[in-house]
């Protein structure tokens, strides 16, 4: 004899249905209300596809669009900054110094005496010696091997600049007209940039949220002070930063930004507070310990580094 059959729980498996579900919703005077189209919810396809993404960048100078996107370290070219450091002249003169001191170093040379005892020291001593430092080398050569190895296959940015600028639009139609015209830039050597030239239209430069960055509210924001530091802008602003000087080779400001600096330990505790719970309010008690005059000058001298390398383009 069959199962016996359960119709009641077939219907309630049933998703249920509104009377006016096929309905357009309608407003106060009785028409279609049409879809409101949220900031930044433009078609994303193409970006997706291409593994490209527009963002929008305030700076004291102004504001302005420009490209972003991740590869692989072995896949990209770093800018060429020669031409760019060549103009700046604090940069000349430490490479001035630099090369003044490395002319004044002295060759030790060893004297007679003790170049004759070095020469009567036991030759297995010396063979012993001379295997444990080839040892000892082929170790660090394959270590560094294996570092070089794992910083080629991470993932970097690279932003639309070049011979060491980044190059920043007034206007989404400025940035197309740019893409299009095949004028050199570091982003052409993406497998994907022709065709992004191709494809791309004014109306798809509509970078997401997280995506839009003020730089120029950082410095204000900490000369107000802890209770009116703003975790989001100031997160947002530590990350883009990053990329930036990682993409323009701007090493100082890498320094100010890295593991266990202070601005870097400010960056920690904000995220802390975003998070809440016990972490949230052991980030509040990090945050009362950072000076605010500190974190506003160290700042103010990395958005001062970035601006300085800024090609602004109408």
């Amino acid at each position: 004899m069959g199962n016996p059959t359960h119709p009641e729980v077939s219907v309630a498996r049933q998703s249920p249905q509104r009377p006016d579900a096929d309905e357009p919703e309608l407003d106060a005077t009785d028409g279609p209300v049409e879809p409101e189209v949220e900031p930044g919810s433009a078609d994303r396809s193409l970006w997706d596809e291409l593994r490209i993404d527009p963002v929008e960048i305030a700076l004291p100078a102004g504001t302005g669009f420009t490209l972003r996107a991740y590869r692989q370290a072995r896949e990209l070219t770093p800018t060429d900054v020669a031409e760019r450091d060549e103009d700046d002249p604090f940069l000349a003169r430490r490479q001035v110094v630099e090369a003044e001191d490395a002319e004044d170093e002295e060759v030790v040379i060893l004297d007679e005496e003790f170049a004759a005892l070095s020469a009567e020291e036991d030759e297995e001593d010396g063979r012993g010696r001379k295997r444990k430092a080839d040892a000892e080398d082929e170790e660090s050569e394959a270590e560094e091997e294996d570092e070089q190895d794992a910083a080629a296959d991470e993932e970097v940015p690279v932003f639309l600049t070049h011979k060491g600028r980044l190059l920043l639009f007034k206007t989404p139609e400025a940035l197309v007209s740019f893409i299009r015209s095949g004028a050199p830039n570091d982003m052409s050597q993406l497998d994907s940039w022709n065709e992004l030239s191709e494809r791309v239209e004014p109306a798809d430069i509509a970078p997401l949220d997280e995506d839009t960055y003020e730089l120029d509210l950082v410095v204000e924001n900490l000369r107000g002070g802890h209770d009116t530091w703003d975790p989001t802008l100031l997160i947002e602003a530590g990350e883009v930063a990053r990329d930036l000087s990682y993409a323009l080779r701007l090493p100082a400001v890498l320094d100010m930004l890295s593991a266990g600096s202070s601005l870097d330990d400010l960056d920690e505790a904000l995220r802390a507070t975003v998070n809440g719970g016990i972490g949230g309010f052991l980030g509040r008690r990090r945050l009362k310990k950072i000076g605010a005059q500190t974190a506003s000058l160290g700042w103010r001298t990395i958005v001062g580094k970035i601006s300085a390398v800024v090609d602004w383009r109408d």
